[in-house]
């Protein structure tokens, strides 16, 4: 059903070389078919060339067990911005969220449990189960995240205040001088809002362990353990890595229809994100081919991108090429040899594509059955239930394993049920599950992903992992699907299977994503835009950077016009 309404057939590829395109977007990840959305309604005739037979990218949804429609990727929205909901008006073209409350459940094996969600009512409640201290302080905890969120929630929907690459005329350069004055002043301005007490505090939150914000805020384990989550998701960083505290602002970043801090399932599974942008997109006239991977760019003889040469020998023709690969794959396979320079691909090259994610989907006949909580009225399957983080130490254990090269003994586990709240992806009284994992090495030591058995064991050891706290979880599985960082890579074409295109550190955000003096979209090469999450402002459902890519391609285009 996700190929509905979008070319594949040989007249749609012959489409393609009757003119040449004002843009073309390499992969309709749901940042390039934003892209193209903002192109097309920016007047310009584009087409989006997708590799595999489905669009969406990371942002799909796929019946890969008969009845069962599983997220297969990405599986929960909140980042996805405002901007482009409205923007594109995405409600119109059939995106409805879920909104989960409780928005997150952790058992013990002990038999106590932690509830949490948007009601302080209810957090305070359930923390109080464990520490009267702890429940006091965690909406305080909240609440400092939400004002470090006020201050960077602006940059997310701008290019980065870059410098000027290449030639450029007198007018063009005292525009970019008073564009990034009007920027930095703008943001130091809110800086000194916060006042100097929030100043030092958010440093301390950017550059410092998880552990250590946690530490100082909380003292029951499972709440620092719970929130720890956050802050290594869909990264090989252990709760002690220096800079990983600043990822817990995701705790209350993003939204769900104007409720800050909310994350929601999407009915129909994530391809529903990437299916109403892509019809957005369609309605605006950009034409969209599945089944249709890049093979090379092309450069002419002036040194600028002149469309892509497609792996059946196509050649499209465009002056204006927008890349939602990744950098690796877009710099060091499809652009030809000897056309960047040296330090930029040495830069590109020699990034942190590394993941210790591993997704399996799985189709149950029934819900599992927590023995630590017979009597909450089912709240614990609304949210994401943390298995096997009941402490911090647990999590650095786990990353500890993969390390030393061995997927973790005691994986860290994230699991959701969307079929609670959505009916229209699984089979009457039976339901689809998320497992999202953590840690798996991209070359495991002991082992390949390439092995059956090794896979099968693997997904073993978590689903009798899941047992100790759900008795009965393993026999209840129908079938399942499993995504290692090798098939993320191979099957979605995630650059060692890393979620986010590249890591997502202190070193790699804003004015150093993709690498420096390149953080505004441009590229090296002229013609050449990456819209993807290895742009500014990172991962995540976003949208943000096939929105802000799109703005500035349209800036050039009508400098090119003039």
């Amino acid at each position: 059903m996700w190929r509905r309404s979008f070319g594949t057939s040989s007249h749609a590829v012959d489409a393609l070389k009757e003119k040449k395109w004002d843009a073309l977007v390499i992969g309709s990840g749901h940042n390039g078919l934003t892209a193209a959305a903002y192109l097309a309604l920016g007047g310009l005739s584009v087409a989006v060339l997708e590799r595999r037979h489905v669009i969406g990218g990371a942002a799909v949804t796929e019946e890969l067990v008969p009845g069962f429609k599983f997220s297969r990727c990405s599986y929960l929205q909140s980042l996805l911005r405002p901007s482009v909901i409205s923007e594109l008006e995405l409600a119109r073209h059939g995106l409805k969220l879920l909104k989960r409350n409780p928005s997150s459940f952790t058992p013990c094996l002990d038999g106590r449990y932690l509830l949490l969600g948007p009601t302080k009512v209810l957090n305070h409640r359930e923390i109080s189960k464990f520490s009267k201290r702890d429940a006091d302080a965690y909406p305080k905890y909240e609440s400092q995240l939400e004002r470090f969120c006020t201050l960077m929630d602006p940059l997310l929907d701008s290019s980065p205040p870059e410098s000027l690459q290449g030639i450029s005329s007198l007018q063009d350069r005292l525009k970019n001088k008073v564009h990034n004055s009007v920027f930095w002043t703008r943001l130091l301005h809110q800086a000194a809002s916060l006042g100097q007490k929030d100043m030092v505090d958010f440093m301390d939150l950017l550059l410092s362990p998880a552990s250590k914000v946690l530490n100082n805020w909380f003292e029951t384990d499972v709440l620092k353990a719970t929130l720890a989550t956050d802050a290594v998701i869909g990264s090989t960083a252990s709760v002690n890595t220096p800079g990983s505290g600043y990822v817990l602002l995701h705790h209350v970043m993003g939204e769900t229809d104007g409720d800050h801090g909310i994350w929601s399932y999407v009915e129909g599974g994530m391809g529903s994100v990437s299916m109403a942008i892509g019809n957005a997109a369609r309605e605006a006239g950009a034409h969209i081919v599945t089944s249709a991977g890049v093979s090379q760019l092309i450069v002419d003889d002036s040194g600028k991108a002149n469309g892509v040469l497609l792996a059946d020998g196509t050649v499209v023709q465009s002056s204006n090429i927008l890349s939602n690969a990744t950098p690796y794959k877009t710099f060091m396979e499809l652009v030809p040899q000897n056309v960047l320079p040296d330090d930029f691909t040495r830069s590109i090259k020699y990034s942190d594509y590394s993941s210790g994610t591993t997704k399996i989907n799985v189709a149950v006949d029934k819900l599992p059955d927590f023995h630590c909580c017979k009597s909450i009225d089912g709240l614990q399957y609304t949210g994401t239930i943390h298995i096997g983080s009941e402490s911090m130490e647990e999590i650095d254990s786990a990353c500890q394993d993969a390390v030393n090269g061995l997927p973790s003994r005691r994986p860290v586990i994230e699991m959701t049920i969307p079929s609670i709240l959505d009916k229209t992806i699984s089979p009457p009284g039976k339901h689809v599950i998320n497992l999202f994992i953590q840690y798996t090495p991209y070359n495991p030591s002991d082992g390949s992903w390439d092995d059956p058995v090794y896979r099968e064991s693997f997904a073993q050891r978590c689903f009798n992992l899941i047992d100790e706290y759900a008795p009965g979880f393993s026999s209840s599985v129908i079938g399942y699907d499993m995504l290692t960082p090798l098939d993320l890579e191979r099957e979605i074409g995630l650059t060692g299977g890393n979620i986010f295109h590249g890591a997502m550190g202190l070193d790699s955000l804003f004015l150093m994503r993709p690498v420096k003096g390149w953080s505004n979209y441009r590229t090296p090469l002229p013609g050449l835009y990456l819209c993807g999450s290895g742009a500014h402002p990172g991962g995540g459902v976003m949208g943000a950077p096939g929105r802000n890519a799109a703005k500035l391609v349209l800036e050039d285009f009508k400098k090119k016009m003039n």
